[in-house]
């Protein structure tokens, strides 16, 4: 572990549940130091998962925090994989570029290869610091402002009309909720099944996130007494001279079929005495960008959202299907996990997959990163190689390796369904 100026040692250890508050003020003090309401620090206390948890200590003081929660992740092909959801990170101000965080990183990883896992997954707060770590960029998120006093729903697909939507009180229907969000989790790669306790992160509701906007609200979509959605919503009031002009934030919402979904969508549009719709973290490829009648109006805009690290290439490639059969060699070079680095053989197709360790010849040289990018199908192999970041050794391979991996592009989902999306951050 890194010494600092003085000669004191600091001490990397697993988080005890005494040391929870004093590790937790580091991680706060980290991201600028505003307090979190008491329902927000009672909850992350609650989600910690200790043994899964370090902190680098100097003395008395703690200078260094790092977390892993144990998610499942959907895979393309609907498996469910054990994933790290890396979480929690800072270094204190007093203590960068002393190899604290470098520390956690490495310590991080032998944990979970140690665990099993053969993923890990973060989002970043700063993205330029995680690629040399390993983590690539595989998922996007869509944000929108959308003006609905001058947009509309051009198309609705059939059977809007026979979904019914009531309101419901957001903490008293979290269990119909949850059961809709479950059933949609196999169906999108990047999808977290929630573990006991995340529940409450969707309904989670302190005024002081709430920047003026009314408690959270929500609305059902049921047919024939099904509950086949919902939308968990804001508003916020406004008034110019010439009316109203308030907002509807959309802060979370799951829907079983296309019909749920636009029938949610008409109701968010149409809420009295508002003019703007906001909705973020959004898939890319979500259908309103195919209703509304003017897109600019709308102004959608990307951004980067799942980190994902192949801690196992062989146990990661194997866990996923390949939209067509694929037949190739890796070269994968990865300075931060050398059990990942070498050649390996990856076979596969719709039905399931191999990858093993060989000794042939390589087809195409990629970084770990490259791969994680790649691995849920939203990021095309062919465009990294475009970029200068994947180079093909055999002629044709890295269009077989694309095609299978799937990942047209942003927006482009896996063998034509759905785009890789994380619904939640942690």
């Amino acid at each position: 572990m890194a010494t600092d100026t003085t000669g004191s040692a600091a001490i990397l250890r697993v988080l005890r549940q005494d040391d929870w508050d004093k590790w937790y003020d580091t991680l706060i003090r980290g991201f600028g130091g505003v307090p979190e309401s008491p329902e927000e620090r009672e909850l992350w206390n609650s989600l910690t998962e200790f043994d899964r948890s370090l902190g680098v200590w100097e003395g008395g003081d703690c200078v260094g925090t790092a977390g892993a929660f144990s998610f499942r992740l959907t895979v393309p092909g609907g498996a469910s994989v054990p994933a790290a959801g890396v979480t929690m990170v800072s270094v204190a101000a007093t203590h960068r570029r002393r190899g604290v965080l470098t520390s956690m990183m490495r310590r991080q990883l032998d944990d979970v290869r140690a665990w099993g896992e053969p993923l890990a997954v973060l989002t970043a707060s700063e993205p330029a610091i995680y690629g040399r770590f390993g983590y690539g960029t595989a998922t996007f998120q869509l944000n929108a402002e959308i003006d609905t006093s001058r947009v509309r729903l051009s198309s609705l697909p059939a059977g809007t009309d026979d979904v019914r939507l009531r309101y419901a009180v957001p903490a008293d229907v979290v269990d119909v909720c949850e059961a809709v969000y479950a059933r949609l989790v196999p169906s999108r790669p990047g999808m977290l099944a929630r573990q006991p306790g995340w529940e409450r992160l969707g309904v989670l509701d302190p005024e002081s996130e709430r920047d003026g906007a009314s408690p959270l609200q929500c609305v059902l979509a049921e047919r024939d007494g099904e509950t086949v959605g919902y939308a968990r919503y804001r508003v916020k009031p406004g008034w110019e001279p010439a009316g109203p002009n308030g907002t509807v934030i959309l802060e979370n919402s799951a829907a079983l079929d296309s019909a749920a979904d636009a029938a949610l969508l008409r109701f968010l549009f149409g809420i009295d005495l508002t003019s703007t719709l906001v909705m973020r973290g959004r898939p890319v490829d979500d259908p309103w960008q195919y209703m509304v009648s003017d897109i600019r109006r709308c102004q959608p805009r990307l951004r980067d959202s799942l980190y994902v690290r192949p801690v196992d290439v062989g146990a990661a490639l194997e866990a996923r299907t390949y939209q067509a059969p694929v037949d190739v060699v890796f070269e994968v070079e990865d300075a931060f996990c050398p059990w990942n680095a070498g050649r390996w053989r990856l076979s596969g197709d719709a039905k399931g997959a191999s990858c093993e360790r060989t000794a042939d010849a390589a087809d195409v040289a990629l970084s770990v990163r490259e791969l994680g990018a790649a691995y849920l199908g939203g990021v095309s192999l062919g465009a990294l190689g475009a970029a200068g970041r994947v180079r093909e050794l055999r002629r044709g391979a890295l269009a077989e390796a694309s095609l299978g991996f799937g990942g047209g592009g942003v927006g482009v989902g896996v063998g034509g369904l759905a785009a890789p999306w994380l619904p939640h951050g942690f």
